[in-house]
């Protein structure tokens, strides 16, 4: 084990407490792979502690996951149990985990990328995205290390480096880990204010091999870390977080742009990745690696091509300081700026949150079955912050925040 007893605790009651902040009374539901039972079971304890009615947990395993993909009849790929969707839907009003951290995350090399694309559960996810955007359940993602995650990392299965990665990036190395976080949550909702008070036209990002525009909504309001559910439970659904973010007009995005570090998507790794936008849409995927899990994600509906989300972050993120390429999304998009193909937050633009997906669609917020976020940012990039005559406000220059 590479993590002691006493961080193994102090973890679990920092998500309990914080990401998930469980009420009384809730189900508490837990979705990880089964290299991380040692966390989960702590997890489930300090839930227990915090009056959880029931801690019910998910296990998969990638090793199945890959012989679905590789031998199950083509239409078992993408096919969703319906009991599977049944326990989703019944964590409306609950509490839900995520924790990632891969066992093996070169376990699809040579898998084929667009068998490996269709076998996304996209009802499941459907639903998940549903919950997210409506605010019906208070989720987290954390992530728990893994060997196979330590050695692609590294290049080397230490466990202990990784963990130590973590620890700090989640503000465990602090002597008042929940009162780090508030104030951690305080510094990133005084940015998003001070965004929202400037009324934004558009975000342009410029460097090499990017300049891209990505337009914004009249109504669109930049949030940050915390986040309510329509109960009123507040918590944290990234740890660790950096970003502030919206939710962009899905017609409003032209030009290219090229990923400044790895995607780990849907187990293979997607490596130097480009991707154009015409009118709103992507028009041309390129990859070094992984184009075809790519190409086949953004053919998924009608807004798998379109923009749900831009997002801010610069080089004072714990994540980016770590100098590591994580290999996965949870952290490596909280190193630096990014953007995401697919779904919306309807609740970062003002009138959306009660209408109906058709009607969101039809104002500019992208509605889809999936949401892949893919990081663009750095010490090369330029963002800025354009006003309605074209006008330029730095927003991140060098990696450094410029905007008071």
């Amino acid at each position: 084990m590479p993590v002691s007893q006493t961080d193994l605790e102090a973890y679990a009651d920092l998500v309990v407490k914080v990401a998930l902040n469980v009420q009384p009374g809730q189900t508490v539901g837990v979705g990880a792979y089964v290299e991380h039972a040692p966390f989960v079971r702590e997890v489930a304890k300090a839930a227990y502690g915090a009056g959880a009615r029931y801690v019910d947990v998910i296990y998969t395993d990638e090793y199945v996951r890959r012989a679905t993909i590789e031998d199950a009849p083509d239409d078992v790929l993408g096919w969703s149990p319906p009991w599977f969707l049944d326990r989703r839907s019944s964590m409306e009003h609950q509490a839900y985990l995520t924790v990632r951290g891969h066992p093996d995350p070169h376990l699809f090399d040579g898998v084929d990328g667009s068998r490996l694309a269709q076998g996304r559960l996209k009802d499941f996810d459907a639903i998940v995205l549903s919950q997210v955007t409506k605010r019906l359940v208070n989720w987290a993602i954390v992530a728990f290390p893994t060997a196979g995650w330590a050695e692609t990392v590294f290049g080397e299965p230490d466990l202990d480096r990784l963990w130590q990665a973590i620890r700090r990036t989640v503000r465990l190395d602090e002597a008042d880990a929940v009162g780090a976080w508030n104030e951690h949550v305080d510094r990133l909702k005084a940015r998003a204010s001070a965004l929202n008070e400037r009324h934004f036209d558009a975000i342009r990002f410029r460097g090499p091999g990017t300049d891209l525009t990505v337009g914004l909504h009249a109504g669109s309001n930049w949030q940050s870390a915390g986040e309510k559910t329509v109960d009123g439970v507040a918590h944290v659904p990234n740890m660790p977080t950096e970003e502030v973010y919206t939710t962009p007009d899905s017609r409003r995005t032209e030009g290219t742009v090229r990923s400044t570090r790895p995607l780990f998507l849907q187990g293979t790794i997607v490596e130097g990745l480009e991707v154009r936008f015409e009118g709103g849409r992507v028009v041309d995927v390129q990859a070094e690696r992984g184009a075809d899990v790519v190409r086949t994600q953004v053919e998924t509906d009608a807004g798998s091509a379109t923009l749900g989300e831009v997002a801010l972050v610069d080089g004072s993120s714990r994540v980016g300081q770590t100098g590591i390429t994580f290999f996965d999304t949870l952290f490596d998009e909280n190193a630096t700026s990014h953007i995401a193909y697919g779904q919306g937050f309807s609740s970062t633009v003002d009138g959306a949150q009660d209408l109906t997906a058709d009607a969101q669609a039809a104002m500019g917020i992208s509605t889809s079955s999936l949401h892949t976020d893919f990081m663009i940012g750095g010490p090369e990039i330029e963002v800025d912050g354009l006003g309605t005559g074209g006008e330029a406000t730095p927003l991140i220059r060098g990696d450094d925040w410029q905007l008071d």
